[in-house]
């Protein structure tokens, strides 16, 4: 059983940066593809990036191309999530998600973290 926990949330400013960390344990965890969704009260999990397993294989959701970067550690088992230029509409809870397999949609991964909020004023 993988254990996934978040963290690197906050309030910024519309502009500023943020990292988000997910940190795993109990598991292979260097063995599976990874990924960050984040979620806005009353909505559907929306993806925003994902990794493969060695990291070499990135996506990215159309809205943050080029002011995120997602990367990986697995010698630390660990996860970011680098957010540059955030904007208002960019606040949401990150979570980060963990599977075999991966996609770029929610019910494609088995484990999930308890999530992080972000959020951004204007």
């Amino acid at each position: 059983q993988v254990r996934l926990v978040e963290s690197g949330g906050g309030l910024v400013q519309a502009g500023d940066s943020l990292r988000l960390s997910c940190i795993a344990s109990g598991g292979r965890s260097s063995d599976l593809a990874m990924a960050w969704f984040r979620q806005v009260s009353g909505k559907e999990h929306e993806f925003v990036a994902g990794i493969n397993w060695s990291g070499s294989v990135t996506r990215y959701a159309d809205s943050v191309k080029g002011r995120f970067t997602i990367s990986r550690d697995n010698a630390q088992n660990t996860m970011y999530l680098q957010m540059n230029s955030l904007k208002p509409e960019d606040t949401a809870v990150y979570s980060c998600a963990a599977d075999f397999v991966g996609g770029e949609t929610a019910p494609m991964y088995d484990y999930w973290g308890q999530g992080t909020q972000v959020t951004v004023s204007s």
